[in-house]
């Protein structure tokens, strides 16, 4: 089990397959993608030696992410080298939407078990505004065929005070009838957006209180389950997490490692800079990154210090997939 000098023991690896994205969000790559280095990303016999050398430390769940990993024309196979590893149990991913309604089928039949969609707004003149695509009525058709078809299905929705501070009733009615797990996340600063982070951040703290005072109850966090904070409601179908990435002792519970999508792993969402390991996936030799890993992670730290403004080596967010 790989355990780091706290006792946080790690389940989870979240597993970027490319930095490469077609939106142009807002809060993360308002101008678009650009390449201003060459790329090389992980190839499948490398993400192969990586699933199973990291199920043999005891992860149990891995999270595909991008950028955008459905530009990965490769993704099912991708999806099914994780799925078919021994020891991972869960297979999830974390996508725009962009090609959910055509793709979803092959990403279930390679083993894809749940998915998270960013939906920032339920407004489509909104979300083309925050996203830069006219796409919301696909993908929200998309959801419907991933949930027919049995996948638990999360949206992702970054709470910013311009553009959707006030959505939190749409939101609510569409959870009324809809089977999903509306996540509300703090926006992050990076080292990109200081200035739209200081004019839009929103403290999930409130809408906490709010829910509660409404009526949600809080579900208890399974080991290998993300950082939200999960509530539910008996007259709702769909459930609520809030992401507060600010708030006490959030670094506490860590469960999880990450990988980019050019072989090095990250510590921490924003750690200085990602420790290359891709000479031993190269070597396609399970025990020597076994090492590796269990030597490199002696430097986790104990919190991400992104109270004090410290936003590490990420430009954003891109970059790992959040």
């Amino acid at each position: 089990m790989l355990e780091d000098k706290f006792g946080r023991r790690f389940h989870y690896l979240r597993l970027s397959i490319t930095d490469v994205c077609n939106f142009k969000c807002n809060y993360c790559l308002p101008d678009g993608y650009a390449c201003d280095t060459e790329r090389n990303f992980l190839a499948l016999p490398e993400i192969e030696t990586l699933v199973n050398g990291f199920a043999e430390l005891g992860t149990s769940k891995i999270r595909i992410t991008g950028g955008e990993p459905s530009l990965r024309k490769d993704l099912p196979e991708i999806i099914k080298a994780c799925s078919t590893a021994t020891g991972i149990q869960h297979v999830a991913m974390t996508s725009n939407g962009y090609k959910l309604e055509s793709d979803i089928h092959k990403w279930v039949d390679a083993g894809l078990n749940s998915l998270n969609i960013s939906i920032d707004s339920l407004d489509p003149r909104m979300f083309s505004a925050i996203t830069g695509h006219d796409k919301l009525e696909t993908i929200l058709c998309g959801i419907d065929k991933a949930i027919a078809l049995g996948v638990k299905v999360k949206i992702n929705a970054v709470l910013m005070k311009q553009y959707n501070e006030q959505e939190l009733q749409n939101f609510l009615a569409w959870l009324k009838i809809t089977p999903v797990t509306l996540r509300l996340i703090e926006l992050m600063q990076t080292g990109d957006n200081k200035t739209f982070f200081e004019e839009n951040h929103v403290s999930g703290t409130p809408i906490r209180q709010q829910l509660i005072d409404n009526g949600w109850g809080q579900l208890i966090r399974d080991k290998a389950a993300g950082p939200a904070q999960e509530f539910f409601h008996a007259d709702y179908k769909g459930k609520i997490g809030l992401i507060m990435p600010y708030g006490k002792d959030f670094c506490a519970t860590c469960n999880r490692l990450r990988i980019s999508a050019t072989g090095k792993l990250h510590l921490c969402l924003f750690a200085d800079q990602g420790l290359d390991i891709r000479p031993t996936l190269q070597s396609a030799d399970s025990n020597e990154l076994q090492t590796t890993l269990k030597t490199l992670l002696g430097d986790k730290e104990a919190t991400h210090w992104l109270q004090d403004g410290f936003t590490g080596g990420t430009k954003h967010l891109a970059m790992l997939g959040g």
